[in-house]
């Protein structure tokens, strides 16, 4: 059995190849190092990989690449001939996606539409890629569920993951391609983005700067262990979605189709307001963090909350860490890894 993993050398993509060298034989890992955050982390994940690897038999083979560019993702196809591909590789950033839009059109529609291309044309099994709980919106009735509409997003980071949702609907009504789109929650844990939250507020109360905290903190999240992500992941992986010309029958929602074609929420089920995070991390680091309130930034939402009922039924899981638990292993590993 062959995994192909996108984006092996960022956050998700490292823990689920990780998580699957404990049993499969072999995994491609595919990324290309991009600098959008520094390079010495993905690179420090991958050497990780390589040497777990090592210890358990098991092959790893990771290629430098974009998704981008169609002769270097059909070497790994060609080659290598994946059974199942995750496509983990994106650009990832709210933010950024307002300042750099021809960045996320590139990377988050051209490069996935690539990797829908090669996995019809060499038949993989199923193909499952990373969407994103920002595809709600400012959606007024949380908790949200896969069945609610998506149609205005706020900012273009969102509009690209609801793209990709809709590409690979075609793919699978036109070519029978397996396909499942995971909307994620605000994923945090060891080894995670410099860009996100809980990495930028440990970095400034360790050293003493004050953090921002947005919309004069009337956030919250559904903030979402790694370790409960990647165990969703694994388990969709291996639960393919099949046709049902029966669904033409019916009214249809975003997230059903006559296709063989599925959209899952995967996160927790608790919205923590964002406050909640701070103290959390202020505990774990045993520091009271100096905060500035600030307003909403642009592209944001106030709240997000995943409904996992599609998820348990389809998988029998879904995430359930507490925030309590999940910081401190995080905070565990930031002192260790920055020493």
């Amino acid at each position: 059995m062959t995994i192909l993993v996108t984006g092996a050398a960022g956050f998700i993509g490292y823990h689920l190849c990780k998580r699957l060298l404990k049993e499969k034989d072999l995994i491609i890992g595919f990324d290309n190092l991009n600098n959008y955050y520094p390079k010495s982390l993905k690179l420090a994940r991958i050497k990780e990989l390589e040497n777990l690897s090592k210890k358990q038999n098991k092959k790893f083979v990771f290629k430098e690449g974009d998704i981008c560019d169609q002769n270097s993702l059909l070497e790994i196809f060609k080659e290598y001939k994946p059974s199942y591909v995750v496509n983990m590789a994106a650009q990832a950033g709210v933010r950024y996606s307002i300042e750099n839009p021809m960045v996320f059109a590139k990377a988050n529609m051209v490069g996935f539409l690539n990797i829908l291309e090669f996995s019809t044309k060499y038949q993989v099994d199923h193909l499952i890629y990373a969407s994103s709980s920002s595809v709600y919106g400012e959606n007024g009735n949380p908790p949200f569920e896969e069945t609610d509409e998506v149609n205005h997003p706020v900012s273009l980071y969102a509009a690209s993951k609801r793209s990709n949702e809709l590409m690979a609907h075609c793919y699978s009504h036109l070519y029978d391609l397996p396909t499942t789109g995971i909307r994620f929650f605000t994923v945090y844990g060891p080894w995670g983005r410099p860009d996100m939250a809980l990495f930028l507020f440990t970095k400034n109360i360790i050293e003493g700067k004050p953090i921002k905290i947005f919309n004069n903190g009337s956030m919250a999240r559904s903030f979402t262990y790694i370790d409960d992500a990647i165990e969703s992941v694994e388990k969709i992986i291996f639960k393919i979605p099949s046709k049902d010309n029966n669904e033409k029958n019916i009214t249809l929602k975003p997230n059903n189709s006559w296709a063989p074609f599925k959209l899952l929420n995967v996160g927790s089920p608790k919205s923590e307001p964002l406050l909640n995070y701070v103290e959390a991390l202020e505990d774990a680091l045993q520091i009271k963090a100096n905060k500035i309130y600030l307003p909403m930034q642009k592209g944001d939402v106030k709240i997000t909350h995943s409904n996992n009922k599609n998820l348990e039924e389809w998988i029998g899981f879904y995430p359930s860490t507490s925030i309590k638990v999940g910081i401190r292993n995080f905070v565990e590993w930031y002192k260790s890894y920055y020493q």
